[in-house]
């Protein structure tokens, strides 16, 4: 009777340890410029980098107070010339670890990225960004945004585009345009109302209209994005953030599912792919849970045959003869 319940705490750990490892909660990376306006910090920075693990509300507030976002979308800030539009960008294909790598599937975002925070005048990087996928990014940010300006709240109007989520949201501003164009086009010939725009874009991906066409790469969606608000003539500034959580079927096994996609990726279009070290961590993490899964069973089984071995509890005496 003593080995039933530890044969069931032995099972319950093999059912629980793998998800237990595989379920360390992921960060994405945040990046924020723009070459309209200046910001005199007390440190006299013009880029910094924030190291600290923060969540999306976390960010919002320090993109308000760190990169002077509240002096345009928060009434009562004076400013030199407010811009005509905040641009939030909402990705899905970067994580935190894939800063470190050199041989990323979208080598033009990673560039894009790098470029614009190198030569903007205002420029931040939030490396450590936790992801939650009980509620959209785009509406954690928003909300973010809105809680912590409060009754100051002094943007112009909000508009969602691409594939983000408009549940309960009743916005008459994003119903009215069906394009990035079609907005900036109207933006730009009406009158100017001194207050900025929030246009928060979500990519979704963009499917060709051809067949032999190939899908644009997120960064090509990026990269034309601030093409054409750079025609349009309009001052802007740019936040993206990544949210990879959109294309994830089974969240608990998200880093799982994101290793064998990349080595499956990775084989098919180099097979000298040299495996780095991200590849390597996950490679021995692996590893670890797979050998530990065999000897667990192996331990079980052993226990439970020594146990099934029927032996006498009670000898005789020899009888005296």
């Amino acid at each position: 009777m003593k080995v039933v319940p530890f044969t069931l705490l032995a099972l319950l750990l093999v059912a629980i340890v793998p998800n237990g490892l595989l379920a360390v909660p992921s960060t994405v990376p945040a990046f924020l410029w723009s070459s309209h306006y200046d910001l005199v910090s007390e440190n006299g920075m013009k880029d910094s980098v924030n190291y600290q693990i923060i969540s999306p509300k976390d960010l919002a507030k320090s993109v308000l107070a760190e990169a002077g976002w509240s002096n345009f979308l928060c009434n009562g800030k004076e400013f030199q010339e407010p811009l005509d539009l905040a641009l939030l960008f909402i990705g899905r294909e970067l994580q935190s670890s894939d800063l470190s790598m050199s041989n990323h599937e979208d080598s033009t975002l990673l560039d894009l990225l790098k470029l614009s925070f190198t030569r903007s005048n205002i420029s931040m990087a939030f490396p450590y960004v936790s992801s939650s996928e009980d509620e959209n990014l785009e509406k954690q940010l928003v909300s973010g945004f809105a809680e912590s300006c409060g009754d100051d709240l002094g943007i112009g109007k909000v508009v969602f585009l691409g594939s983000c989520s408009m549940d309960d949201t009743n916005d008459e501003d994003s119903a009215a345009f069906h394009s990035v164009q079609e907005y900036l086009n109207k933006k730009m010939e009406g009158s100017r109302t001194g207050k900025t725009d929030l246009l928060v874009f979500c990519n979704g991906g963009s499917q060709p209209l051809n067949i032999d066409e190939k899908p644009k790469s997120e960064g090509e969606v990026l990269s034309g994005l601030v093409s054409s608000v750079d025609k349009s003539g309009a001052k802007y500034a740019v936040l993206y953030v990544s949210d990879p959580s959109r294309l994830v079927r089974y969240p608990s096994y998200r880093e799982l599912q994101r290793f064998l996609e990349e080595t499956t990726n990775a084989s098919l279009t180099a097979n000298s792919t040299v495996c780095d070290r991200v590849c390597q961590i996950k490679s021995s993490l692996l590893e670890g849970i797979l050998v530990g899964i065999v000897l667990l069973i192996i331990l079980i089984s052993g226990l439970c045959c020594m146990m099934g071995i029927d032996t006498p509890t009670r000898f005789e005496t020899p009888q005296e003869q």
